[in-house]
């Protein structure tokens, strides 16, 4: 029987979708009006506050004061930095610095991802201890471990003296005298600056590499140890080829963020003794504001421009490889396997004989303390090789659940013995403070440094802290909400343009921007006021809130929007009504990360403030000092203060903080 079916009518090819485009829309693209809406306020922001004030540091680079006259002088400040050994210097400590800080934080980082990753039991809590030195802020940071490494009132010296491993640190050379003077003996100075930097960034690095192991396909190492494969193997093989784009990725960010360092430093050493510890942010400060020599101080920023232009595009071509699925990675095919290969490790040779050259007092014992934790952490995954290889299971697990415990334990002590010796000071009296009487416990409990600390200036501080920041943050959020949208979901024309202009001034160091922008806000007539603070707050929050904006709105299925659109819902009402309510997570962790960054700044505050009664917390606590009278306890209760509030926010919001990276940052 044969079964008639009705002929299908011809298919007709659907009519272009630019057809019902006006010549506008074809030239501007589809959603420009409504693009520009949306991008305008950040684009104000951006050209107004970052571009612009760049441009005019360039041209205030070729002027110079001549009493209360400004006259032009072309390039002669470029060409006197040629022979001012001020700016060498500054540069070489930038180096030395930056290199030696990233080297253990990337060490360091990748050891307590790992022992997090392979937790079964209580990883959220030690990840979110493990986060405390990342989240309290620099000035507490510098100021906790100043009163640390203080030879007459710290704990450090008599710890080592009491355990013997001071003199057995002198006896090897080590320091060169025993008890230590960290901060005022040149050649300790820095290694103590570049400890306190790789103490607050470890964290960073752990949650980032975290992130990248979490990202791993398990079934390779499954794979791996059906065949055989040793730890160590499956480490090198699979692990760390796994981890090359987050780790490329996060060396190259922190490297610029380290590179341009200036409040640490400045808090703990003001760049001494002599300039030993002075980055060229720091030489720049001296000779803009200092010496009111705008021009000079211009001159040193942007001459370094260059070299960190070259991180930032190379930063700016990994970050955006993901955006472009399929787009050839014109980077390897220039390579071969073999040049792709050795290029990790001709640029590890050139470092380590850089920092042999320009710090040869410090190379070899950095070299020591590295290679003595990697040594034992290779000792004992081979032990554990060794048992598995055998078959010995029981005494594989033992060994290594040891070995991670002992590494557990001693990286808890690392980021908790700062934390809690703040804590304890702000609770001692002046008199037990100062006689240095039972130094890791009150005796008695008091409260009198916290009452002393808000007789002064202390609650002004605070509310001005609270104000600028809350403000700043309000403009970051609503602005980078409606552009990191548009960046996502609308087609306008020039849209990758500006998502590479953000992503530019995202990576772009302060240290380019303090000179200028205290120019603007001193024209405009806003220096000593908190409005300044609040105009030039969103150079560093916006940027960063809207590429990871951009991200997280990308990771929400467009459908659902398309959904909303057929119903007849206006493409404000989707992004209103479906976008933001999904986006919850990504716009948490975005007004944390501009919340406590603004809490947190002082290069600006520092910079455009003088007044007492209009100064931050951070700015503030730095003036509590006088000379050399350091008001140990009032310090500590103040650090504890300021402190709390960013715990608490990072603590309620710490699951939204890591969809919100993981689903934003790295997928931006």
């Amino acid at each position: 029987m044969t079964v008639l079916r009705p002929r299908s009518a011809p298919v007709r090819p659907a009519p272009s979708a630019s057809s019902s485009l006006t010549p506008t829309q074809r030239l501007l693209g589809r959603d420009w009006r409504l693009a520009a809406v949306f991008v305008g306020p950040t684009l104000v922001l951006v050209a107004g506050l970052i571009l612009a004030p760049i441009v005019s540091s360039v041209f205030t680079s070729t002027t110079e004061r001549h009493g209360a006259e400004t006259v032009f002088v072309g390039l002669d400040n470029y060409t006197a930095l040629v022979g001012d050994g001020l700016f060498h210097h500054g540069v070489l400590n930038s180096f030395v610095f930056t290199a030696y800080a990233e080297i253990f934080k990337v060490t360091f980082g990748l050891i307590a991802a790992l022992l997090l990753h392979h937790m079964r039991r209580g990883k959220a809590l030690v990840a979110a201890v493990i986060l405390l030195p990342w989240v309290i802020p620099t000035v507490v940071t510098a100021f906790t471990w100043r009163s640390l490494l203080d030879p007459i009132f710290g704990s450090v010296n008599v710890l080592l003296t009491d355990s013997g491993i001071g003199p057995f640190l002198a006896t090897t050379g080590l320091v060169d005298k025993w008890p230590a003077e960290w901060l005022s003996d040149p050649s300790l100075a820095m290694p103590a600056v570049i400890l306190v930097n790789v103490w607050k960034g470890i964290p960073f690095f752990t949650v980032t590499f975290l992130a990248g192991l979490k990202a791993i396909d398990s079934g390779l190492h499954e794979a791996a140890m059906v065949d055989g494969a040793s730890p160590w193997q499956r480490f090198a093989h699979i692990t760390l080829p796994g981890l090359r784009p987050v780790m490329i990725v996060t060396v190259l960010l922190s490297s610029i963020w380290t590179f341009n360092n200036f409040d640490l430093i400045w808090l703990m050493t003001q760049g001494g003794p002599g300039d030993a510890t002075a980055p060229y942010v720091m030489v720049a400060y001296s000779k803009a504001i200092q010496q009111l020599q705008l021009g000079a101080g211009a001159a040193v920023t942007l001459v370094m421009l260059p070299a960190i232009a070259v991180l930032v595009a190379i930063l700016v071509r990994l970050m955006r490889r993901d955006d472009r699925p399929g787009a050839p990675d014109l980077g390897r095919r220039r390579l071969t396997l073999g040049q792709r290969r050795a290029l990790p490790w001709v640029i590890v040779v050139a470092t380590v004989l850089v920092l042999v050259w320009a710090s040869p007092h410090i190379v070899w014992k950095a070299a020591l303390v590295l290679g003595v934790f990697v040594v034992l952490a290779a000792a004992v995954g081979r032990v554990v090789s060794v048992f598995a290889a055998r078959g010995n299971r029981l005494a594989a697990r033992l060994v290594g659940g040891t070995g991670s415990g002992i590494a557990l334990v001693g990286l808890l002590g690392f980021v908790l013995a700062p934390l809690y010796w703040m804590t304890i000071t702000a609770f001692k009296s002046d008199d037990q403070i100062v006689a240095r009487t039972d130094d890791l416990w009150p005796t008695p409990w008091t409260t009198e440094q916290f009452t002393n600390l808000f007789t002064g200036a202390f609650g002004t501080w605070y509310v001005n802290t609270i104000l600028v920041s809350v403000a700043s943050t309000a403009i970051a959020l609503v602005c980078a909400a409606l552009a990191g949208y548009a960046l996502a979901r609308l087609k306008f024309r020039g849209s990758e343009s500006f998502t590479v202009t953000i992503l530019l001034t995202y990576v772009m160091p302060g240290a380019l921007l303090f000179i200028p922008l205290y120019q603007l806000v001193s024209g405009i007539g806003l220096n000593d006021s908190l409005w300044s603070l609040v105009l030039a707050y969103p150079t560093f929050t916006l940027p960063f809130a809207t590429w990871l904006l951009v991200g997280y709105f990308k990771s929400i299925p467009a459908d659902l929007e398309e959904a909303a659109l057929v119903d007849g819902c206006t493409r404000f009402g989707a992004f209103r009504r479906i976008v933001l309510p999904l986006a919850k997570p990504g716009l948490l962790a975005v007004a944390l990360f501009t919340l406590t960054n603004a809490w947190n700044e002082f290069l600006f505050a520092f910079v455009f403030i003088t007044k007492d009664e209009n100064k931050t917390l951070p700015v503030g606590m730095q003036s509590m000092i006088f000379g050399d009278v350091v008001p140990q306890g009032q310090l500590a209760a103040a650090s504890l203060l300021v402190s709390i509030p960013v715990v608490l926010m990072y603590g309620f919001g710490q699951r939204f903080l890591t969809e919100g990276l993981t689903a934003g940052a790295v997928k931006g």
